[in-house]
C-alpha cells in the first residue's frame, strides 16, 4: 500500500529533523548552521515546506533559496559533506522512492547552487568565486 499524503508529509519532517541533527554536530558543517539559524524550529519547518513542494507538488514554499544562500561562507568542500549527510538520512528516513527523487533533487540544487556561488575558474583550475 502506497503511504499517504500525511505519511509523506511526516517522513519528510522526519528526514528534515534528523538531517540538521547530524548536519548541527558535524564539523565542516555545524558552524555554518550555528552562526546562520537562530529559530531551529522555525528552520524546519521553512525546510520541510521546500522539501514538501519539490517532492510532493505542494505550494507552501514560495522562497528563494539561492538568495538566502548565496551569502554565506560556503566552500566548495561544504556540497560534498551536505551531500553525503543528506543522501544518509533520506535513504534511513523516506519511503524508497521518494528518497530516490529527494537525492536528485539535493544533487540539481547542489550544482546549481555551486554554479551559482562559483561561477569562475581559479588559477588552478577549480570552481571559484573570482576570476582566476
Amino acid at each position: 500500500m502506497d503511504p499517504t499524503p500525511e505519511e509523506l508529509e511526516a517522513a519528510i519532517a522526519a528526514c528534515v529533523r534528523a538531517f540538521y541533527a547530524k548536519a548541527r554536530e558535524d564539523v565542516l558543517l555545524g558552524p555554518i548552521f550555528a552562526a546562520q539559524v537562530e529559530d531551529w524550529d522555525v528552520h524546519h519547518r521553512v525546510v520541510a515546506d521546500f522539501w514538501s513542494r519539490a517532492l510532493l507538488g505542494t505550494d507552501r514554499y514560495l522562497g528563494k533559496p539561492f538568495v538566502v544562500h548565496a551569502h554565506l561562507p560556503i566552500e566548495l568542500e561544504h556540497f560534498d559533506r551536505w551531500l553525503a549527510l543528506f543522501e544518509e538520512t533520506a535513504r534511513a528516513t523516506l519511503p524508497g522512492d521518494l528518497a530516490a527523487a529527494a537525492i536528485a533533487k539535493a544533487h540539481h540544487v547542489a550544482s546549481s547552487f555551486r554554479a551559482g556561488m562559483f561561477p569562475f575558474v581559479g588559477a588552478d583550475g577549480r570552481p571559484a568565486r573570482r576570476p582566476g
